[in-house]
């Protein structure tokens, strides 16, 4: 288990990498321009939402740093919050491969970088939270 639990802790400290990246996600894809032209409440929902993911993810990388054991705990609270991140982001590569539009995307080397590095964290992020999910369930009573 203790090499589950430092997967875990180094997936939440991915997630504070990608909360740090993401406050660059506004100027990579010019939301000040895009956003400007939405209206005030599309444009407050928008903002909301965005907010409200990146403290999500904040907090599921807090989770994973500081309670791994928790997680492992093989509870049925475990059990089900592993089953959700991990879901969370598999669902998100899932949209990142088939509904996001990548000739939308911005151009040059330093994008393409980007945007496999972040597929490949919500890659390791689903893998990390489904094999937590799994050591619950095989070691729940």
């Amino acid at each position: 288990m203790e090499a589950l639990e430092w997967t875990l802790r180094a997936a939440g400290i991915g997630h504070f990498m990608l909360a740090a990246a993401s406050t660059q996600a506004p100027k990579a894809l010019g939301w000040k321009t895009e956003l400007a032209s939405l209206r005030p409440l599309t444009r407050q929902i928008f903002t909301t939402q965005a907010g409200y993911i990146l403290v999500i993810n904040i907090l599921m990388g807090l989770l994973a740093v500081a309670a791994p054991g928790l997680l492992l705990d093989a509870s049925p609270l475990a059990a089900i919050i592993a089953c959700f991140i991990c879901a969370y982001w598999g669902v998100r590569v899932v949209l990142q491969l088939t509904y996001f539009d990548p000739t939308d995307a911005p151009q040059g080397l330093k994008y393409k970088v980007a945007e496999w590095g972040f597929l490949g964290l919500f890659i390791f992020f689903a893998a990390a939270f489904g094999w937590a999910a799994v050591h619950n369930f095989m070691e729940m009573p």
